[in-house]
């Protein structure tokens, strides 16, 4: 059995690190920061994975978060507790065109290793009273897990509703997005392929 080079715990490295070593020595990052930086990567896969998702399906896709509308913005940003700045971070990722209706759909992406997501969360909390102070009312979450791609909506949200492992949410099953349910599938097959050490 393998240990840690410097501080002598398990590692499935052979003459390596152990992941909290290897955190601490990551380019002088602390543990929170390479945290920070990790959950950063996680949620811009799952954010690919959803643009190319759609894009396959023939959607318009138009990338619409903060970080695509206001270059540079996010530093900016950093410490500043305004509502102005709370609702900049709070943009959805994207915009979406039906192929055929036209109609269009703001998409908030988040990846969740547990697969759970709701009213709760700090999206809706930070900065904010309620739920019911989020800007984006017509916003579609669509939650990437280590196992499914799910949907609810911002109005679901407020009625109770959220997403679990065993929820029934499915990407596949919103009517008025018209998705194939084949290629929601591919899909999730590649989300289990990049998260499955998460």
């Amino acid at each position: 059995m393998p240990n840690c080079t410097k501080c002598g715990l398990y590692t499935k490295y052979e003459k390596g690190l152990c992941t909290g070593c290897y955190s601490e020595n990551s380019k002088g990052l602390s543990k929170k920061e390479t945290r920070y930086k990790e959950s950063i990567i996680k949620g811009r896969i799952a954010e690919t994975l959803i643009e190319e998702l759609f894009l396959s399906l023939g959607y318009g896709v138009f990338r619409y978060g903060m970080e695509n509308t206001i270059p540079g913005i996010v530093g900016l940003l950093q410490g500043v507790d305004s509502e102005v700045a709370s609702n900049i971070r709070k943009m959805p990722d994207f915009v979406i065109q039906h192929p055929v209706t036209k109609e269009v759909y703001f998409i908030e992406v988040k990846f969740r290793s547990d697969g759970e997501f709701d009213k709760n969360e700090t999206d809706f909390t930070k900065n904010s009273k309620s739920i019911e102070d989020y800007p984006y009312k017509n916003t579609y979450f669509i939650i990437v897990s280590k196992k499914h791609i799910k949907c609810i909506t911002y109005y679901e949200l407020r009625k109770g509703g959220k997403v679990t492992p065993i929820s029934q949410n499915y990407l596949s099953r919103r009517k008025e997005l018209e998705l194939d349910k084949n290629t929601i599938i591919k899909f999730c097959k590649f989300a289990v392929k990049f998260f499955k050490e998460v």
